[in-house]
């Protein structure tokens, strides 16, 4: 493998990764990286295959030990992110994956998703309110960050004064998620995991004191043949929402204005269009990924491409390489709104597809709607601010006049 074709540490890769994705896809369909020790999978076809393969799991606990595997147990100073994380749908496997998947959805269902269409719509126009008082700002602080951050809060019945509180404790969470997180990354995730797990044992205790009318007293009340979510795997899917309910949306509506405003061609379309709108959030998601990379253990002994992949070995799944791999979408490097054939893969696939990506739809339609109609001369004033991390690939700062 070409040793430039993969630098996740190297700012001007996570920058511009696609370049590099190129190469991958051209050198082979399975690469092995020894700085991480895993198993490279840039192609389409094959990321698709292998997240719905289930001979690979998110985690390996439900069926060997750590020995067993071949793995060294994590630190045991690390224990409160790893409770927090392991009791989450992202990180289980069946059984348990299907119990707990079975029982959120009967709190989070479409219709669910749908009643928050005014909230969204509301808390997208107060906050372009703001941004359009103001003559611009920083749109990922301003939109893009409290949107969704706003939104699960609501359904969660987080009151208002309690919000700040929630957007550090995710990212210094997510920063666990990137590859080979130091120890300073580790300490903050295991301070927030800590603080937040604590918060929302305290949500829950005062829910069943008192339900409302939100997600965390429907969890609360939803059973199934008997079967109910532990306090932990509450605490644990609530923080999901939080964390993986929002970074999509996040990260979308930065590198997605970013990908307009350095294609104004397509902008112009999609001002004199809107009802492109949905197609483009498709194209936006596909286009400049928010999630690059998604790992999976390898449970029993498999070939990718002909090359033997061991059990107890580790594939990471190239979803950014995938959305743009050449046998599946045409012209991929093209920004294209009216693209119709698009099984981009930025929510996953099999078991594990994202629960919220309703959600996410929803958010993203409504905050780029919003702007597009109420900020027409909406623009640039400086290049944006890139986030550290390559795996949850974004933005942290994005100026614009109005």
């Amino acid at each position: 493998m070409d040793g430039a074709a993969f630098d996740p540490w190297d700012p001007a890769f996570a920058a511009d990764p696609y370049p590099g994705y190129a190469r991958l896809r051209a050198a082979g369909r399975v690469h092995w990286f020894e700085p991480t020790r895993q198993w490279l999978v840039p192609h389409h076809a094959d990321v698709s295959a292998l997240l719905r393969d289930r001979r690979l799991g998110r985690t390996y606990r439900h069926r060997f030990s750590h020995e067993e595997f071949g793995r060294t147990p994590p630190p045991a100073a690390h224990e409160p992110f790893h409770t927090l994380n392991d009791h989450g749908l992202l990180d289980l496997e069946p059984p348990d994956h299907t119990r707990i998947r079975r029982l959120v959805a009967q709190a989070f269902t479409p219709r669910t998703v749908e009643r928050l269409a005014p909230a969204v719509a509301r808390t997208a126009t107060e906050l372009v309110d703001g941004l359009l008082a103001d003559g611009g700002g920083d749109l990922v602080s301003a939109l893009a960050e409290p949107l969704p951050v706003t939104v699960i809060a609501e359904m969660l019945g987080i009151p208002p004064s309690d919000r700040r509180l929630l957007r550090p404790w995710s990212a210094d969470i997510c920063g666990m998620y990137e590859l080979g997180p130091g120890e300073e990354a580790a300490r903050r995730a295991v301070r927030a995991a800590r603080e937040f797990s604590a918060y929302l044992r305290d949500l829950v205790a005062e829910r069943r004191r008192h339900p409302g009318d939100d997600l965390v007293s429907a969890l609360i009340a939803a059973h199934d043949a008997g079967d109910r979510l532990t306090e932990q795997e509450m605490v644990s899917t609530c923080a999901l929402l939080l964390n993986a309910g929002h970074e999509a949306t996040v990260h979308t509506l930065g590198n997605g204005w970013w990908a307009l405003f350095r294609h104004p061609e397509q902008l112009a379309a999609l001002r004199a269009d809107p009802g492109l709108l949905p197609r483009a959030v498709e194209e936006l998601l596909r286009h400049d990924t928010p999630l690059h990379l998604f790992e999976r253990w390898v449970l029993e002994d498999i070939e990718i491409a002909g090359t033997p992949v061991p059990r107890g070995s580790e594939v990471a799944l190239l979803l950014g390489s995938a959305n743009h791999d050449p046998a599946v979408f045409t012209d991929p490097a093209r920004l294209d709104l009216t693209r119709t054939d698009n099984p981009h893969l930025s929510f996953g696939a099999g078991i594990h597809y994202c629960l919220g990506a309703p959600l996410a739809r929803l958010e993203l339609v409504t905050a780029f709607g919003e702007l597009l109609r109420r900020a027409p001369g909406l623009r640039p004033v400086a290049d944006p601010v890139r986030r550290p991390g390559y795996v949850i690939r974004g933005l942290s700062e994005l100026l614009v006049a109005c």
